[in-house]
């Protein structure tokens, strides 16, 4: 399962409702007419984050794999879908996506209030960071997410969550607390 993450924030004189009016429209026209191995999408309103200086939103697009990542990239602006796109792309003013593999956990985007950005420490071998991951978030309900060929500028891996996760030390977490649209 991969997921493209696309953060965008309004331009100044775009009222919040009205933005996240026209993002919820582009989300029910995707699901209503779904193009091949989309498999869902949800909106977040999240706080300023240093790859996103202000409040911004962070939308999640669930795909079954990196040919589905092409058909959505086409479908997201044609046929059914094309004028809610081009409404909410006028109202935007910047963007920045990436992409992210589903390393973990069930898929929770329905039920999440946190996520965790975090970075695998220099020097690290992958198993020593999902060992130690592992063994600081033994029996929370999460799912963790791995970036995809250095493609976005948020951290390496992205953990969301239900609850509050204490991972503070070595990883050098951001925490946020995010509200879907």
């Amino acid at each position: 399962m991969l997921a493209y993450v696309f953060w965008h924030h309004p331009q100044t004189e775009v009222a919040a409702d009205r933005y996240e009016e026209s993002v919820r429209i582009f989300h029910e026209a995707l699901r209503e007419h779904p193009p091949a191995g989309f498999r869902g999408c949800v909106s977040f309103s999240i706080p300023p984050t240093p790859w996103m200086r202000v409040a911004a939103y962070e939308d999640w697009y669930l795909l079954e794999d990196f040919a589905s990542l092409g058909t959505l990239n086409e479908a997201a602006v044609s046929a059914f879908r094309k004028l809610a796109h081009d409404e909410v792309a006028r109202l935007s003013d910047q963007g920045a996506g990436g992409v992210y593999r589903l390393v973990s956990g069930p898929l929770l985007l329905e039920h999440i209030r946190r996520t965790v950005w975090l970075r695998k420490p220099q020097g690290w071998s992958y198993p020593r960071f999902y060992e130690t991951l592992d063994a600081k978030l033994a029996g929370a309900h999460v799912n963790l997410w791995q970036r995809q060929m250095t493609l976005g500028p948020a951290p390496e891996f992205c953990l969301h969550s239900e609850e509050p996760v204490e991972l503070a030390g070595v990883f050098e977490p951001l925490a946020l607390g995010v509200t879907p649209l």
